[in-house]
């Protein structure tokens, strides 16, 4: 016999003398083998492996509708995507001299002073999106809150203009007014006192423009409110000398904007005092100029199929009634 197979015979042997079961002597007997098997191991003689490193995996950032890269393309379209796919929404924002007028005039906690500037934030997107009336509800929120705050009471009274609110457009336009000094919106204070009817308060409001050196675009605008208000009392031919004394009747061969309201709105006076003559030839120069501006279009190709009558009457919707952007 070998060795190693005296030596196995010995242990199997103690561990009979001491009692042991099958499993424990066989144990025994590998614990006290010294065969070349476990010398042989793969293992032996060799150092060991070095330990696995861990490796973050880095993912790509996925982009929402909400982000927005930095170096963007001037189209608006994502960078890396190609030309006319999706386009980044940009988050709206405040101007920021707003917002810190907002903050720095509203008295509470904090919280609610940056629920102000939010809430005014979304009633300027809706806005923008001619949601007027949620503009109008959001707005008045933040003006009851801070009404001294100039840029608030703007943005509430053209949502409440837009509205056709026209009393409270009034209050909050006059009040912008009373903060800033500034005319730009007195010629809608005009328009709201006159879609009232209250046509003296339109005169008056009219010699206030007058007497605060306005813009020419403020001044033609405040004609124009004017000439419409006469025009609604059947004083034609007045509201059609303040409009011809501010060059309503001049050939331009480049028109700005008022040029083209003065057009239109002495158009619509000749148009309803009878004369379709001149209201045909101005209809057609603001036609010339914008072919989209108003209905324009529309007047023309009805003063040139047949006759309109005399005097027709106020149309629903005031002539100048300004578009706001």
């Amino acid at each position: 016999m070998s060795p190693e197979e005296i030596e196995k015979r010995r242990a199997d042997a103690y561990g009979r003398q001491k009692g042991w079961g099958g499993v424990a002597r066989k144990g025994g007997m590998s614990i006290t083998s010294t065969g070349q098997s476990m010398a042989e191991t793969p293992s032996a003689g060799r150092s060991p492996d070095p330990l696995s490193q861990w490796v973050e995996e880095v993912r790509p950032r996925r982009v929402t509708s909400n982000t927005t890269t930095v170096a963007s393309s001037a189209n608006g379209t994502i960078k890396g995507t190609s030309k006319g796919t999706t386009k980044a929404k940009a988050k709206y924002a405040l101007p920021g001299d707003v917002a810190a007028d907002v903050r720095r005039a509203f008295i509470g906690t904090a919280y609610m002073r940056e629920k102000m500037v939010i809430t005014l934030t979304k009633a300027a997107e809706g806005y923008d999106r001619k949601r007027y009336e949620e503009a109008l509800r959001l707005g008045r929120i933040v003006s009851d809150a801070v009404p001294g705050v100039a840029p608030v009471r703007e943005l509430t009274g053209l949502a409440a203009y837009r509205a056709e609110r026209w009393n409270m457009a009034k209050v909050h336009l006059r009040a912008h007014f009373t903060l800033t000094g500034d005319p730009e919106h007195l010629a809608l204070v005009m328009d709201c006192d006159r879609a009232n009817r209250r046509f003296r308060a339109v005169e008056k409001t009219f010699e206030e423009i007058s007497e605060s050196e306005p813009s020419a675009d403020v001044m033609a605008e405040a004609r124009i409110v004017m000439a419409s208000a006469l025009a609604d009392q059947r004083r034609y031919a007045e509201a059609i000398d303040l409009l011809v004394r501010a060059g309503g009747t001049k050939v331009l061969r480049n028109p700005a904007y008022r040029h083209v309201r003065l057009w239109y709105a002495l158009a619509d006076i000749f148009d309803r005092s009878g004369d379709q003559v001149s209201a045909r030839e101005l209809f057609a120069r603001v036609v010339v100029a914008d072919p989209e501006a108003y209905d324009a279009q529309e007047r023309l190709n009805e003063l040139g199929v047949g006759a309109v009558k005399k005097n027709r009457k106020r149309r629903s919707t005031p002539v100048s009634k300004k578009k706001v952007d």
